[in-house]
């Protein structure tokens, strides 16, 4: 992209509004970035509600597009377009990518494994201490921290992340030229030094309720495991966890005594099939396995493809044909049983629900399939 489309581009990220999906349609609707800023409101309404593209002829009307832009380099803020080399490739595979990503620091590295950990902001001492062993021992190990860079649970892993020599980065809900809690001030400023703070909204946004859900997911997308400690029964740690699932990543909670309401939230998910978090160490083990099998699957080394087809083709041929059709539709990134129904039904074979559990778990039994959150099943890699 020249600096022109880029410029262009920047001003589509500006709309807190749009996501990867309607910046998407206005692409393939106006050909770029330069044909979508000068469609104007008449061709914005084909595709875009009153709402927004009365925000965005504001926008447009407001400012100055080529000082904005160019302000970017002097507030030391980075701006990565989906089409670009460095976008996170874990983002492109959840349901709404965002078009860019602004950052201060640097951007997660993508050959790293990297956990989400999330939680009650008013944390109990149970909690915090909880936290600060699994951030440190993270942070030990190699493993990049994510999260939202709140109050409690969230700052407190990554700070001492931080602290253990690790990295880790921040999603913010505000344009990452605001701290948001003033309190964590101190964690906004080594995150830029030590890894990095992201955001879908653009510099100068301010943090409102609206914003924290859509970034959840930017947190749990980043992720390739999702740990909860501590949260209430109606929580917005939840809604993290509900997209987590929807993206088919490992959620794993720690348990808490059922008197204490900071644990009604994770109690439940666990009654729901969540992975039980019983140690930083047991947790680690478990997850770089996993992890180590999903990079694998995925190699770009043609030998290594090739020894996994066959070694996939073997396994295969021991099944019988209606445990074969099942397999046949799954692969290394966990799918809903509602997808996996869907493509069952697309190539013709109309198996119900019922029938469809059924032999999951009969794969699950022998072997051949892993559940590691409720609804989702791949593949296993022994």
């Amino acid at each position: 992209m020249t600096e022109m489309e880029r410029m262009y581009a920047y001003f589509i990220c500006s709309i807190p509004m749009i996501g990867g999906v309607r910046a998407g349609q206005l692409l393939s609707r106006f050909g770029d970035p330069q044909g979508v800023y000068e469609a104007g409101t008449a061709g914005w309404r084909e595709i875009l509600s009153d709402s927004v593209v009365e925000y965005m002829d504001r926008q447009k009307k407001s400012g100055n597009l080529e000082e904005e832009y160019h302000s970017l380099r002097e507030k030391q803020i980075g701006l990565v377009l989906q089409e670009e080399e460095g976008f996170p490739q874990k983002l492109l595979e959840i349901p709404d990518p965002p078009y860019g990503l602004f950052y201060k620091g640097k951007l997660p590295e993508q050959k790293q494994p990297s956990v989400a950990v999330i939680g009650a902001r008013e944390c109990s001492e149970y909690g915090r201490f909880v936290a600060e062993e699994l951030g440190r021992y993270l942070g030990s190990q190699g493993i990049q921290v994510i999260s939202g860079m709140a109050r409690g649970i969230d700052g407190i892993s990554q700070q001492t992340a931080l602290l253990a020599g690790g990295t880790s980065y921040g999603v913010l809900g505000c344009g990452v030229d605001i701290c948001y809690p003033s309190q964590n001030r101190k964690l906004y400023e080594e995150l830029i030094q030590k890894g990095g703070l992201l955001s879908t909204y653009a510099p100068g946004t301010k943090a409102l309720p609206a914003y924290f859900p859509p970034r959840n997911r930017i947190v749990s997308g980043l992720a390739d495991a999702l740990i909860v400690i501590e949260a209430r029964q109606k929580s917005g740690t939840l809604i993290t966890v509900d997209m987590a699932l929807e993206q088919g990543k490992d959620v794993y909670v720690v348990p808490g005594r059922i008197t204490d309401r900071l644990s009604d939230g994770c109690n439940r998910l666990l009654t729901q099939g969540a992975g039980v978090f019983l140690s930083p160490e047991s947790f680690t083990e478990e997850f770089l396995r996993n992890w180590e099998e999903k990079q694998e699957l995925s190699s770009p080394d043609p030998a290594q493809k090739i020894r996994g087809r066959r070694k996939s083709r073997k396994r295969i041929e021991k099944l019988e044909e209606p445990l074969r059709q099942v397999y046949k539709l799954l692969d290394c990134v966990p799918k809903s049983t509602e997808i996996i129904l869907q493509e069952a039904w697309k190539k013709g074979e109309y198996i119900d629900i019922v029938t469809l559990h059924r032999r999951l778990m009969e794969l699950e039994l022998m072997g051949y399939v892993k559940q590691n959150t409720p609804g989702y099943f791949g593949t296993s890699a022994n």
